[in-house]
């Protein structure tokens, strides 16, 4: 059986950070009652006519710059016709022929490797209406309060660079890190804020063929993304080694059979009918206007992660999680310059609050635990206030009460023993209450079992006792 590898073009979708929708002055935002944020305009009622969002343009320019896109002086929209019921015109208005952004590139990192995957297009469209198949019912619902959203979609170039899911998970990834950072899209994948459509190959590796491809549609995690190709390539090498055509097609994802299906034949580019758009001007983009936009983008995920492997010494794994979004980054260097211990900061934040996060499908803007807070609970452990043990328990807290940890550690009583004779006592009760562990440390050089005297040390201080000062005193006695 041959070796196949995949050829993965991804097509990005995400929704811009605006107060409007694209042409009309309708409220941009999630969710609310279906069909409550329409008007003639974004329904496609006759005699209504575009008038476009500036802010969005600025974003998408905004979004070309930072994939180091150069950015066309001249563009315009395009009326996209297609058939189907969450459009209500009858066709989109997007960019065709000449987008706002192109020729770019970013930089993905996979098992310690840099590689550029190249981007051929940023353009801006608007999106569509939403329909919901409910169980049970025949008819279809559709809901247009998301009709006439501006939408910006990021397509990489042919022939693509990516040819594994792995690496289409990274450069999805690195994608909503840039956006987030930027500020035009809020990246919250499962409220489809960011939508991604791998177009998947697969050819015999060494080769240069390419096969007909198919384009998972909608994809809305970074693990749907990596099973999804996974699957699809799988599927592909299955046909070829039949010796059976594979059909170019839309698929669509069931995450509960992990498997994908087909929704369509794929429409091929004549079958959309492009024009330029009649009720909107072409665009004009001064260099005075890309450098005003420039002025506006702040630290880019990559620069700000190799600075904070520089400024704080973090491992270069701790740099890039910390810098998925701005907030993350933000969140951390405010806690890291408060606490003066970066690094114990960072572990904090990917390990015990990621995980109260995540359970609580929370991001860190929404953390009950400010960044103050974190940086006030690091230095009560750096002082030796109260031991990591008891931190472990004490971010719990903080996590459910959104008390300061000082106020916490003295109603708790969580402070750590500092009489040295306190812990002394406890350690003589240990050594009195195990003999036959002290005996095989000491007599038979059993010293693995040391752990066990420190255990349960700490277990009778209920985690109060300064670690060091109970390693001292139990070496201490086994020395005597």
């Amino acid at each position: 059986m041959p070796e196949y590898e995949p050829v993965v073009g991804m097509e990005c979708h995400a929704e811009l950070l605006t107060e409007s929708k694209m042409f009309c002055g309708c409220r941009n935002t999630f969710g609310g009652e279906p069909n409550t944020r329409c008007c003639p305009v974004c329904l496609g009622l006759p005699g209504s006519l575009p008038v476009m969002n500036k802010t969005a343009v600025e974003h998408v320019m905004r979004t070309a710059l930072a994939l180091n896109c150069r950015i066309n002086p001249h563009a315009k929209f395009d009326r996209k016709n297609y058939f189907y019921p969450d459009l209500p015109k009858g066709y989109q208005i997007s960019e065709y022929d000449v987008p706002i952004g192109v020729q770019g590139w970013l930089d993905i990192e996979v098992n310690g490797e840099t590689k550029r995957i190249h981007i051929r297009r940023v353009h801006l469209e608007e999106d569509t209406g939403k329909l919901f198949h409910m169980a049970g019912e025949e008819e279809s619902h559709v809901d247009y309060n998301r009709s006439g959203v501006p939408l910006m979609e990021i397509v990489t170039d042919f022939p693509p660079d990516i040819h594994s899911p792995d690496e289409s998970r990274a450069y999805l990834m690195k994608l909503r890190a840039i956006l987030t950072t930027i500020g035009v899209c809020d990246g919250k994948m499962e409220e489809g804020s960011l939508r991604c459509e791998p177009n998947v190959s697969i050819r015999i590796k060494g080769t240069e063929e390419f096969n007909t491809k198919t384009e998972i549609k909608n994809l809305n995690s970074f693990r749907a993304v990596q099973r999804g190709i996974e699957y699809e390539v799988e599927r592909q090498s299955a046909l070829l080694e039949r010796g059976e055509k594979i059909i170019q097609e839309t698929r669509g994802w069931s995450e509960a059979k992990q498997q994908t299906f087909s929704q369509r034949a794929k429409e091929v580019e004549q079958e959309y009918r492009y024009f330029p758009e009649p009720d909107l001007v072409p665009l004009h983009i001064t260099e005075e206007w890309i450098e005003a936009v420039r002025a506006t983008l702040p630290e880019l995920p990559d620069v700000r992660a190799r600075r904070f492997r520089e400024e704080y010494g973090l491992p270069a794994y701790d740099a890039a999680f910390l810098t998925d979004t701005r907030a993350l980054a933000d969140y951390f260097e405010e806690a890291a310059q408060q606490s003066g211990d970066a690094k114990a900061v960072s572990n904090w934040i990917m390990g015990d609050l990621a995980r109260l996060l995540n359970a609580g499908a929370k991001e860190i803007g929404d953390s009950p635990i400010s960044a103050k807070d974190l940086a006030a609970m690091v230095k009560l452990i750096v002082e030796g206030t109260i031991s990591g043990k008891i931190a472990k328990t004490l971010i719990e807290e903080m996590y459910t009460t959104g008390s300061e940890p000082a106020v916490i550690v003295e109603e708790k009583g969580w402070k750590t023993i500092k009489d040295s004779g306190a812990v002394q006592a406890i350690v003589d009760k240990v050594f009195a209450d195990n003999p036959e562990i002290v005996v095989a440390i000491k007599e038979k050089g059993q010293t693995q079992k040391r752990g066990f005297l420190v255990g349960q040390v700490m277990k009778a201080a209920q985690g109060k006792a300064d670690p060091q000062e109970v390693n001292r005193l139990i070496d201490a006695k086994l020395n005597e």
